[in-house]
């Protein structure tokens, strides 16, 4: 049988060989760092159950997790407040706001996350309790009694820490959610505007119920690995003596010697939280463009 005659039963058929390459992507894409990660987290969780030293350390960091998980909430939800009113400041037409919105933002940017924790909670929140004690004595002389005493009654050391850190925490990531928002606005397009203005909406209600709903939807994943990115960065409060699951991980381990074990622990803690918030920030995206 010559070449030319060869039984077209024997060639590879092309549906075959697309087949075939389709297999090799759906290999190629398969999330095998998934894989990767829950094999690290199971192992890491066998060995904290199957050993007595793991398993205390994990007890007794347990105990920090309630700080870590209301400090980010508490703290996530403000910086989404000024971020927003940061983000409509940015893109103002108004020169003061404007350029106000832009100092925060690049006052903030320009300085490490480590160095405004402790300005804010060390150097910042203690000028406004003065300056709110020094309203109050003026307040006083003027007879405004009742807001005198509300204002003197503030002193550094009846704000605590965990008060402290969680101000520090809104004020830095209220300046990067505020790029987030202004993109958002820019994003959507100037027709969406004029549209409302023709039928007899305000600046303001143009923005709030036109603009500002498809805005939110296209950053919600940006604000969703934000979020992400916070619980993470909780964890420099510690340094402020607030009892999170990372400061108690450093007493555990500097009081047993037992670093290893808290270390490990903390580390695996960390990774469930992120990869768990990342794994719900996929899904929603996934949802939105389902929608889009």
């Amino acid at each position: 049988m010559t070449e030319q005659q060869v039984d077209p039963l024997l060639q590879p058929h092309p549906i075959t060989k697309i087949e075939g390459v389709q297999e090799l992507r759906n290999w190629r894409d398969y999330p095998w760092w998934f894989v990767a990660l829950v094999l690290i987290a199971g192992m890491a969780a066998l060995t904290i159950i199957s050993r007595e030293s793991y398993s205390e350390a994990f007890i007794w960091i347990l105990a920090g997790i309630q700080i870590t998980v209301r400090t980010s909430l508490i703290s996530y939800a403000i910086a989404i407040f000024l971020g927003l009113l940061t983000g409509l400041g940015r893109i103002s037409r108004n020169v003061v706001l404007n350029n106000l919105a832009r100092l925060y933002v690049e006052l903030i940017r320009g300085i490490p996350m480590l160095v405004l924790i402790f300005f804010i909670a060390l150097v910042g929140v203690p000028a406004v309790v003065d300056a709110l004690n020094s309203l109050g004595f003026w307040f006083e002389e003027q007879g405004i009694t009742p807001l005198a005493i509300l204002l003197t009654a503030f002193n550094n050391q009846s704000i605590p820490m965990n008060a402290r850190a969680i101000v520090a925490l809104s004020i830095t990531y209220g300046a990067f959610l505020a790029e987030i928002f202004r993109a958002g606005i820019q994003s959507i397009g100037r027709g969406q505007m004029e549209a409302a203005r023709s039928v007899g909406m305000s600046n303001g209600q143009a923005m709030r119920y036109v603009i500002l709903p498809q805005a939110i939807r296209n950053v919600l994943p940006a604000l969703g690995n934000d979020f992400v990115a916070m619980v993470k960065d909780s964890s420099l409060v510690s340094v402020l003596a607030v009892r999170d699951i990372t400061q108690v991980s450093r007493l555990y381990a500097g009081s047993t010697f037992r670093f290893k074990e808290a270390y490990m622990t903390l580390a695996v803690m960390y990774l469930t939280m992120t990869v768990a918030l990342s794994l719900v920030v996929q899904a929603v995206e996934r949802r939105l463009r389902k929608h889009v």
